[in-house]
């Protein structure tokens, strides 16, 4: 489409060849380059809004530039060409089926909340989550849903999903691993400074600790477990609130109570100089529920690449005997009732029966 020297009023863009849009402000006519920029600016001027032209330090931004960056992300997923890396098509491209990585799982209930809420998709016909891996399997019918709508449908409920790809998920397994042993640091050194001062206080009860040692030592214990608090136990309470968003009751919405509540109690006891405190008992509830967090981390990564090296050993061809001759067909290819011939030290390629033959696996 040809374009003229005019630019338009509103965005700024240039306007079309033969385009008649205008829009009368401040007693001008101004050229618009189409009928959503009219729309706009027709609405600014008869609500007696023109000072926003007088005051803008830029043009207005265009319909495509409203679209969120991480929206516009998710849409690159719908190209055909890129989805022929990873995603099976069938029934004549319509049925299609893709392996996702999802971010932010961390109990079993989110596991069902992802796919309670995914399979509530029209268009969406299968979902389901391995809490081990994290991985999702997804199929759905590309005329009714696209792909970035599941995405973005994830997204909305404080969750990430990405195609399944083994050189991001390694990255995310180091991040992810990283980030739980500087918590897990953090955790472990405030614990550590905390219950000695906590065995100070015990001592003190039963001796002449005088109550201002005592009220000292009490609000060490509170600068030491504040980090420990906003930093280390941050994780359960992001997670909790987004399940308090949803309405949903996960294992980290009992788990930021009850530290909540425990650091109010002895902060309140601290400032008042009375009642008890329990710094020592967060710190230390803080250390050891992520170091059991961080152990079965270990282990569901070590359960993932066990899973990942048994599909690397499958072979990617195997030799079918068709009409007593024999051909290099894919594995994918082979269909029931297929002879296959597997010669000594092979890799058996597929679940069958042994017709003929004697050898040892």
């Amino acid at each position: 489409m040809a374009v003229s020297d005019k630019e338009c009023f509103h965005c700024g863009q240039a306007v079309p060849e033969g385009a008649s849009y205008t829009v009368t402000i401040e007693d001008k006519p101004r050229d618009m380059c189409c009928t959503g920029c009219e729309a706009v600016a027709q609405a600014i001027v008869d609500n007696n809004l023109t000072d926003f032209y007088k005051h803008r330090t830029d043009k207005s931004a265009t319909v495509e530039n409203l679209v969120p960056d991480e929206l516009r992300d998710l849409q690159v997923y719908d190209d055909e060409t890129l989805q022929q890396s990873f995603v099976r098509s069938e029934e004549g491209g319509a049925i299609r089926e893709a392996s996702l990585i999802l971010e932010g799982i961390v109990c079993a209930a989110c596991v069902w909340l992802n796919e309670k809420h995914v399979l509530g998709l029209k268009g969406v016909l299968d979902f389901k989550v391995n809490y081990s891996t994290h991985r999702a399997s997804l199929k759905w019918d590309n005329n009714q849903i696209q792909l970035s709508d599941v995405l973005k449908a994830i997204t909305n409920i404080g969750y990430h999903a990405h195609p399944f790809d083994v050189a991001r998920l390694d990255n995310l397994q180091k991040k992810e691993k990283s980030a739980a042993l500087r918590r897990i640091a953090i955790a472990g050194i405030g614990m550590m400074q905390v219950m000695m001062l906590a065995i100070s206080l015990y001592i003190g009860d039963s001796s002449d600790m005088t109550d201002s040692m005592r009220n000292f030592l009490r609000w060490i214990s509170l600068v030491i477990t504040t980090p420990v608090l906003l930093f280390a136990s941050r994780i359960f309470f992001v997670s909790a609130w987004k399940d308090i968003k949803r309405w949903q009751l996960g294992m980290d919405v009992p788990v930021a109570i009850a530290m909540g509540a425990a650091y109010s109690a002895s902060v309140w006891a601290t400032v008042t100089q009375s009642g008890e405190v329990y710094f020592d008992s967060v710190t230390m509830f803080t250390f050891f529920l992520l170091t059991g967090r961080y152990l079965e981390m270990i282990a569901r990564h070590k359960a993932g690449q066990v899973a990942d090296a048994l599909v690397r050993l499958t072979p990617t061809t195997a030799l079918r005997i068709n009409n007593g001759k024999q051909e290099t067909v894919a594995v994918s290819e082979l269909e029931l009732g297929d002879i296959v011939l597997i010669k000594p030290g092979e890799t058996i390629p597929t679940d069958g029966v042994v017709s003929e033959g004697k050898s040892s696996v």
